[in-house]
């Protein structure tokens, strides 16, 4: 780091001590979330842990960040789950066209509705893998520059120690041996896993199949795979091999244009 950048450096540490300050663990991620969006020119900012090709949302500094977190957890893709795959850093800086729209052309299409422009995606963890990403939006194309690239890492550095001292499943009776950290925060999603159990069951899949069938299902509806969970969990919605939900799931694969699907659904 070069001496010019240390004063920066201190001011956003700063920052993001009194962010946190007095904060009980399971704020931390939410708190940081605000930080971010305080210290760097994005209008909004969010964090999940990866699981299992599963994006978990955690935290988001508003709802349209938490809304676009379900969006990429009901397509499977997206520059947030990219950065969890790949444990990569992801920049789309143009999601209204170019590279970036074209990459995630669903994702792209919400995301633009909503006025996010361009998406920063880091991940969180160290050498042993991924642990989740910090996802910032901001409302105007571009990129961020090298210094706010810098303080992007440190938010993303403290948010990766909070994550490791998030209560795990045994310390609350819950279950840990997945190595999925499910703290107050992240317990709605587990009727997602729920209802993949139960997909399985009724049409006698594996578990790969019955999460994409459950994405299939939400996107020919325009919902998000967790509100599918919810009515799977509550007997309110049953899969059953039939042609219709293997058009779902067949639409879900192949279609990869949003508006094409807007104007089937309408």
């Amino acid at each position: 780091m070069r001496p010019r950048d240390e004063p920066e450096r201190a001011r956003a540490a700063e920052a993001i001590a009194d962010g946190v300050r007095d904060a009980e663990p399971g704020e931390i991620p939410r708190r940081l979330c605000h930080v971010a969006v305080r210290l760097l020119p994005v209008a909004r900012a969010s964090v999940s842990l990866c699981h299992e090709g599963m994006p978990v949302p955690l935290s988001a500094s508003d709802d349209r960040a938490a809304y676009l977190m379900e969006v990429q957890a009901t397509l499977g893709e997206g520059p947030c789950l990219h950065a969890a795959r790949t444990g990569t850093p992801v920049i789309a800086s143009d999601l209204a066209g170019g590279r970036d729209a074209d990459r995630w052309p669903v994702f792209a299409q919400e995301a633009t509705a909503l006025g996010v422009r361009a998406v920063y995606a880091l991940p969180l963890g160290d050498d042993a893998g991924c642990l989740g990403t910090l996802d910032l939006y901001r409302d105007i194309p571009g990129m961020l520059g090298p210094r706010d690239l810098r303080t992007a890492y440190l938010v993303a550095g403290v948010m990766t120690v909070a994550l490791m001292a998030l209560p795990t499943g045994e310390e609350n009776g819950g279950r840990s041996s997945d190595g999925l950290w499910l703290s107050d925060l992240a317990t709605e999603h587990d009727e997602v896993y729920q209802a993949i159990g139960m997909v399985m069951a009724q049409l006698g899949v594996g578990s790969d199949e019955a999460l994409a069938r459950l994405r299939g299902h939400a996107f020919a509806r325009g919902r998000t795979v967790l509100d599918v969970a919810h009515d799977v969990v509550a007997h309110k919605e049953r899969f059953k091999r039939d042609w219709r939900d293997w058009r779902d799931w067949r639409d879900w694969r192949d279609w990869r244009d949003w508006r094409d699907w807007r104007d089937w659904r309408d």
